[in-house]
């Protein structure tokens, strides 16, 4: 996995625009804080750096991630929540946004604090089984889940991946033993251990175990195939209707943001998401380009809150979950 980033961070970047000194007045005229709610090495960063370093080497002006971790995203967000509306700071927004409200007291309202630049993207899940579950599909899964009642154990780490499986087991209405670990790598690495029976594997470490057979990958866990593994069905084409859990990505600024600076970020940071060559450093990550405009993301994001908060309320999540 730390090879894997390395080789991504260290890798040639999509053809740019050669590097333009700003005049006075114009946005950007001086350095820009990018802030990563998640620690160095995940998707969140390098989707960060990847921007930052091409917006600094097209608008000549520093574009510096700055990671500030704890509370699921929380922490990082709320201190670009509190920041100057001038497009000085950006936040690297993922799914946990729009999953905290149901779990959590919020210390700034969801719907209002942020405007959104753009969704870039979404990275997928597999719902994989271990050796310890002879299931090589998910008819075979719910057959041994209806079974065994509360019996088959479904390891998850927090935040998105926790949902995901609350997701699965309402949309499914089978009876899984949720088992929460301290991340989502070693909650897979039980699965292949034999000691636990399915998961949501996360698509860069879950790969190498997928495409070996070690880990069966049975469904995967967004509406459309993943380009990687495209034998592999979704869990809406299995029976599982509507079933969406992807972990989505997105650049945001303070709430208050001038339009035209919001329009400028959306249009390069577009543009540099159509570039064959970001597309394909991000189909190697195990990520599909989703790009939305501010517009569609004023209407995306009351609509993810709500879906979430549904699925805690309905599967009786705790408050203040870590």
């Amino acid at each position: 996995m730390r090879a894997f980033m390395l080789l991504l961070l260290c890798a040639p970047l999509a053809a740019q625009a050669q590097p333009a000194k700003t005049k006075s007045g114009e946005y950007p005229n001086k350095p820009v804080r990018l802030i990563v709610p998640f620690s160095p090495g995940g998707t969140n960063d390098v989707l960060a750096r990847m921007i930052a370093q091409h917006l600094s080497q097209t608008w000549g002006e520093s574009f510096i991630v700055d990671n500030r971790t704890g509370a699921e995203g929380l922490i990082g967000t709320e201190i670009a929540v509190k920041a100057k509306p001038d497009g000085y700071t950006l936040l690297l927004v993922s799914s946990a946004y729009v999953m905290n409200p149901a779990v959590r007291k919020m210390p700034y309202n969801s719907l209002k604090a942020m405007d959104f630049v753009a969704k870039l993207g979404a990275t997928f899940t597999v719902l994989s089984a271990g050796p310890s579950l002879p299931a090589t599909s998910m008819k075979d899964l719910l057959a041994a889940a209806k079974a065994k009642p509360g019996e088959l154990v479904l390891t998850t780490s927090g935040g998105f991946q926790y949902f995901a499986s609350a997701l699965f087991t309402s949309l499914s209405k089978h009876d899984f033993n949720i088992v929460l670990y301290k991340g989502a790598v070693p909650a897979m690495i039980d699965v292949l251990g034999g000691q636990a029976h399915v998961t949501f594997a996360v698509s860069v470490p879950a790969l190498p175990h997928l495409r070996s057979g070690k880990l069966k990958g049975l469904a995967v866990g967004a509406l459309k195939r993943a380009e990687l593994l495209p034998d592999i069905p979704t869990l809406d084409e299995t029976g599982i209707k509507g079933y969406d859990a992807s972990n989505w990505y997105s650049i945001a600024t303070p709430a208050g943001t001038p339009p035209a600076v919001v329009t400028k970020l959306h249009n390069e940071i577009a543009r540099y998401f159509n570039l064959p060559e970001t597309q394909k450093q991000l189909t190697t990550m195990g990520a599909v380009i989703d790009l939305k405009t501010p517009a569609e993301m004023r209407k995306f994001i009351p609509a993810e809150i709500a879906k979430w908060t549904k699925v805690a309320i309905d599967t009786r999540m705790p408050r203040s979950m870590d």
